[in-house]
């Protein structure tokens, strides 16, 4: 029954992802906000379809923490899942992502009309400045900017190699830092075809404000924001 209520929900979801790309890309050209209305309405759709197929529910937990300034979001990455829900999670945002997906037809395409932070991973150091950069100016802009420090999605129960880019951008662009854990790996597993009953939660934790973000060293900041976010999808069973 998992492996027909999967089949049924990867095939609409192939479906439906390119018709809302399309509709990100034809009426981008009437403003951000009118792209930004689809680019919601797709996550919201995807949603219903892992509830109604899959018996996926998604909870919301710590609103309270989100600021009323655009921040910088640093979030555990598991699953293909917190990248689709998160337009829906947080105000207008950009993305902090592999330049590959770009190519991706329709879906990148539709990426690059909303404007992401686009990088190649095999050069760390341009990557950085790139973040650094395009990041500032988006933030000054009054967009979010969503990061995944681990880089690639790692499996329920481990710990990637946390980067430090996010933290750096924050510094320089003297906002805070919103740390976001889950367990959405449990429920949609990495490069993962099935789909499993059950609750994924979405915790943000505690806001941590741009003064302490800019008056503790990048590396404890690091050390700090990693050991909540992974102590968190732990107790999530992430």
């Amino acid at each position: 029954m998992i492996l027909l209520r999967s089949t049924l929900f990867n095939l609409l979801f192939f479906l439906t992802t390119p018709v809302f790309s399309l509709l990100v890309l034809c009426s981008r050209p009437f403003g951000f906000s009118v792209a930004w209305f689809w680019a919601r309405a797709w996550s919201f759709l995807t949603r219903e379809l892992l509830r109604l197929f899959c018996g996926i529910r998604i909870r919301i937990e710590g609103l309270e923490h989100l600021p009323d300034e655009p921040c910088v979001v640093i979030g555990k990455h598991q699953s293909a899942l917190e990248t689709i829900m998160m337009p829906l999670l947080v105000p207008p945002y950009t993305w902090v992502l592999k330049r590959e997906l770009l190519h991706i037809p329709f879906f990148g395409w539709a990426l690059r009309a909303v404007g992401t932070i686009a990088i190649r991973r095999s050069n760390p150091r341009d990557a950085l400045k790139q973040v650094l950069v395009q990041g500032c100016r988006f933030l000054q802009q009054g967009r979010w900017i969503v990061i995944f420090p681990e880089g690639t999605r790692t499996p329920v129960g481990k710990t990637g190699k946390y980067q430090s880019g996010g933290i750096a951008l924050a510094q320089k662009a003297g906002v805070g830092l919103l740390p976001l854990a889950h367990n959405a790996g449990r429920c949609w597993p990495r490069k993962g075809f099935m789909k499993y009953p059950g609750t994924v939660t979405m915790r943000f934790l505690p806001f941590i404000p741009a003064e302490q973000v800019s008056s503790t060293p990048r590396d404890e900041l690091l050390n700090l924001i990693r050991d909540q976010i992974e102590r968190e999808t732990r107790k999530l069973g992430g």
